[in-house]
């Protein structure tokens, strides 16, 4: 049968027939004069009597794929928590750090098409597999050696790689949830998904300083006056010799590979765990939606370019969101010029991912039971957000008088505000474009969103541009889109299917 590539959600008399992902079904939808569609489910074979099913082994699927996508989160992260060591280490300079991250918006932009057509194409599992093998070819790859003439390849090599799989840790939760879980579920896995791969940023900024601990320096740092501090900032290479112990730069890169070595196992064995059991899809769909087969990749591609709300909600998440994720991988170099070390500068990190973890998944779960209000949520979250980095932000400049407590709380309370609001606009846009596959959707969403941070990490990299700036560009990205969700109007085309009393007719 050809696939009808119309829109479900029509609005005159005619009815609408699209083939079902599942062979036993299709699905036929009439839209009454008052918007309202009416849903039948046709069953093709008189054996099949049951047109839907949640599985229990849905959770185990999720978490597998979050430990996929934790890992690829936590070798993004590498280098930010251990930035002084390493730069120490093998005489990098924090454009080298930035580098390092920038390779995951770089290969996002290479990546998310590849990866859209491939998830619409051949499914859920083959994309998956494809990007837990390049995380750890890329964690791998790295450990190959710790010479100095050669590791800045290795590594950049490495974090390439594990970018290419960017798209589908970001991209895919969203089509995951809609493929295993039912309407009052979806936000909440949705949220699991993306609050493993935030984590993996997060247990970064904890292992790293673990396996490579920051040594200060004691005896040496007292032979100078600050005009020849300053020069050893800007002329590391000459005073290296003459300041650092030979041991103690040996000590750090045997340290260093320890932990590229760790990273390489836990995603060897994430790979593993996917290898073994890993379904494309369940045998019988949670949802109606869920049954309904999307439109063609190209024509999906083409419904998203004209799609007027979808650019709305596109690029208010990837200016404030994309910004902001960048941000949190460079936290350790933006507070080094505060006298905050890079241990705690990891445990600040930590805590406050922590902590938007936990928001997370409580947001996630509101917007599941007042499904039509994610606009209004967001809203909320930015305002927040706004506050706590201005607070922080004055912290550091010393106009309001700082304390670590205080630190910490402004760092927490922005992680958990805008920490949470990456799965109300992964599920906002697959309303507004349905019945786009969800994977375009949200990697062409995430795409953006790692242009943003490609931007900020670019800016970093220009020479002796400091930290400033970094701040009240975070602020600007987050205040410009108050006035784009105050006037944004939503629609709800999936839940309105999902809603909508269904009608089982057997033949």
């Amino acid at each position: 049968m050809d696939i009808q590539k119309e829109s479900l959600v029509q609005h005159d008399e005619n009815q609408t027939v699209a083939d079902s992902v599942y062979a036993h079904q299709e699905v036929s939808v009439v839209v009454n004069d008052d918007g309202i569609p009416d849903v039948t489910v046709v069953n093709k074979t008189k054996s099949q009597t049951q047109e839907t099913k949640v599985y229990k082994r849905r959770w185990y699927v999720l978490l597998v794929f979050s430990f996929v996508a934790m890992m690829q989160g936590g070798l993004w992260n590498t280098w930010g928590p251990i930035a002084a060591s390493s730069e120490e280490a093998f005489d990098w300079t924090d454009g080298d750090i930035a580098l390092f991250a920038n390779w995951g918006p770089i290969a996002y932009l290479i990546a998310t098409f590849p990866f859209a057509w491939l998830i619409d194409t051949k499914g859920l599992r083959s994309a998956t597999l494809i990007a837990a093998v390049m995380v750890a070819t890329g964690a791998g790859v790295r450990c190959i050696t710790d010479n100095p003439d050669y590791i800045k390849w290795t590594v950049n090599i490495g974090q390439l790689l594990n970018g290419l799989a960017g798209p589908v840790a970001m991209g895919v939760p969203p089509a995951l949830s809609a493929r295993w879980f039912p309407v009052n579920e979806r936000t909440t896995a949705t949220a699991i998904s993306s609050i493993l791969n935030s984590l993996g940023v997060g247990i970064s900024f904890i292992i790293g300083p673990y396996f490579v601990p920051d040594k200060q320096d004691t005896g040496n740092a007292t032979a100078y006056n600050s005009s020849n501090i300053m020069s050893i900032k800007h002329h590391r290479s000459f005073f290296n010799v003459s300041i650092k112990n030979g041991s103690r730069i040996v000590q750090e890169r045997q340290e260093i590979m320890k932990l590229m070595y760790w990273e390489c196992g836990m995603s060897v064995l994430a790979l593993v765990l996917l290898i073994i059991y890993f379904p494309d899809k369940p045998k019988l769909p949670p949802t109606v939606s869920a049954s309904v087969e999307r439109v063609d990749f190209k024509e999906g591609v083409k419904q998203l370019m004209r799609n007027v709300k979808f650019w709305m909600i596109c690029l208010t998440y990837g200016v404030s969101l994309g910004v902001y994720n960048c941000w949190q991988s460079v936290l350790d170099v933006i507070l080094k010029p505060h006298g905050i070390s890079e241990d705690e500068a990891g445990w600040l990190g930590f805590y406050s991912l922590v902590a938007g973890c936990i928001i997370t998944l409580a947001v996630a779960k509101f917007a599941d039971v007042f499904a039509k209000h994610m606009r209004l949520f967001l809203l909320i979250l930015y305002i927040g957000g706004c506050g706590s980095l201005v607070w922080f932000t004055f912290l550091l400049l010393g106009t309001i008088h700082s304390s670590t407590v205080q630190l910490y709380m402004s760092i927490i309370l922005l992680s958990m505000f805008l920490g949470s609001t990456s799965p109300l606009y992964f599920e906002m846009a697959c309303e507004a474009t349905y019945p786009v596959a969800e994977g375009a959707t949200n990697l062409v969403l995430t795409l953006v969103n790692n242009i943003g941070g490609l931007i900020f990490l670019v800016v970093q990299m220009v020479p002796h541009i400091g930290t400033k700036w970094e701040n009240w560009c975070l602020l600007g990205a987050i205040a410009a889109c108050l006035p784009v969700l105050v006037f944004l109007k939503e629609n709800y085309n999936r839940l309105e299917i999902d809603e909508t009393e269904i009608n089982v007719d057997s033949n």
